[in-house]
C-alpha cells in the first residue's frame, strides 16, 4: 500500500472542499472495498478524508412518505430497520444476501452503491484492463467469461456491478443526493446513476470530481409482493452470477430488477407490462451478447422469473 496522507472534517462542505480538485484524493467510510483495492495499488489515493464523523448516520421519514437514508447508515442497521423491513422488504433482504455480518457492519450506504466491480482481470494488475488502466484492453473478452456481463456491454469491457443493494434500489426506483464540489446539491435517479461502460469503462457513475453522497431517497412505500432471489457458486458471501429484485403488485404492477448481468443493476421498464417468464426474460435480455462461457445466464434470468412469479402467486 502506498503512503498518503489522512484528514477529518468536521461537515460535509468541509469534506467536499478537502477533495475538490485533487483527482487523488478519496472519501472512505467502512472502507470494505477501496482499502482492498489499495492494497493491491489498483486505487492509489494521496490523500484520504474520513468521513465517519458527519452526521449522516439516520433514517428518516420524508414528508412524501418515504425513507431518506443517509450515506453513512450501515447495512446491517438498514437491513434490520422496521420501516424498512415493513414496507422495503426487498431492500432488506438484498442487503442480507450480500456479504457477510461483519462487512455489513462496517460498509454503508453510499459506499455500497460505489463499490467496485469483482471481475479478476480488473483485480490482477499484471493483466490488460480497461476500467483499471483505460486503452490497454480487455481481457475478459477473450478469456474467462463465465461470471461477466451478458447486456449492456460494449467492445471495452464485460464486467458487472456486483452490489445486491443497488438491484432493490434500482426496483424501487430511489433517488441518490449528493453535493457537488462547487457546494451545491443535487438528485440523482438510480436508473442514471450507474453508467454503462461505452468507451469509458473506468467511468462508472453520474458523479463528478469530488462530488459526495448524502442520502439515499426511497419513495413512497408501493406495496406489492417484495422477493429477491440470488444465484451463486456457494451459499453465502459470494457475488450473484444472477439476482433478481421484484416487486408484483395485485393489481398486476410489475417491476424486475436484474443483477449479475450488467455493468449497472438492469432494468427494462418497457419489459413490465408482459406477462409470463418467457416473454419477460427475452424483453430484458433483447440486447444481450453472451459469450459462450455466460450464455447460461440468459436461461437462468428466465427460470428465477418463474420461480419468483410461482412464489408470488403463493
Amino acid at each position: 500500500m502506498r503512503a498518503f496522507t489522512f484528514e477529518k472534517p468536521a461537515s460535509v462542505e468541509a469534506a467536499v472542499k478537502m477533495v475538490a480538485g485533487n483527482p487523488q484524493a478519496r472519501f472512505i467510510a467502512g472502507g470494505t472495498n477501496l482499502l482492498d483495492l489499495m492494497k493491491l495499488e489498483i486505487e492509489t489515493p494521496t490523500h484520504l478524508v474520513d468521513v465517519n464523523g458527519l452526521d449522516l448516520d439516520r433514517i428518516e421519514t420524508t414528508d412524501q412518505g418515504g425513507l431518506r437514508i443517509g450515506a453513512l447508515v450501515r447495512n446491517t442497521d438498514l437491513a434490520a430497520d422496521d420501516r424498512v423491513r415493513r414496507d422495503y422488504p426487498l431492500l432488506s433482504r438484498a442487503l442480507l444476501a450480500g456479504a457477510s455480518g461483519q462487512l455489513r457492519n462496517k460498509a454503508t450506504t453510499a459506499g455500497n452503491l460505489l463499490q467496485r466491480t469483482r471481475c479478476p482481470y480488473f483485480y490482477d494488475p499484471n493483466q490488460p484492463c480497461n476500467k483499471r488502466n483505460p486503452g490497454s484492453g480487455c481481457s475478459a473478452l477473450g478469456g474467462f467469461s463465465r461470471q461477466h456481463a451478458v447486456v449492456g456491454t460494449s467492445e471495452h469491457c464485460i464486467a458487472t456491478h456486483p452490489s445486491d443493494m443497488a438491484i432493490a434500489m434500482r426496483a424501487l426506483d430511489a433517488v441518490v443526493e449528493t453535493v457537488k464540489s462547487d457546494g451545491t446539491r443535487r438528485s440523482i435517479p438510480i436508473a442514471e446513476f450507474h453508467l454503462l461502460p461505452g468507451d469509458t469503462p473506468d467511468v462508472e457513475t453520474a458523479l463528478e470530481q469530488g462530488e459526495f453522497i448524502t442520502a439515499v431517497v426511497l419513495p413512497a412505500p408501493i406495496g406489492g409482493r417484495q422477493i429477491y432471489h440470488k444465484v451463486r457458486d456457494r451459499a453465502s458471501y459470494a457475488f450473484a452470477l444472477v439476482s433478481v429484485g421484484a416487486v408484483i403488485g395485485d393489481d398486476g404492477m410489475q417491476r424486475y430488477a436484474i443483477g449479475g448481468v450488467a455493468h449497472k443493476p438492469w432494468r427494462v421498464e418497457e419489459a413490465e407490462a408482459l406477462e409470463g417468464p418467457k416473454a419477460l426474460s427475452a424483453a430484458l435480455m433483447a440486447d444481450a451478447r453472451p459469450t459462450d462461457q455466460n450464455r447460461y445466464k440468459l436461461d437462468l434470468v428466465e427460470r428465477m422469473l418463474a420461480s419468483i412469479l410461482a412464489e408470488a402467486k403463493g
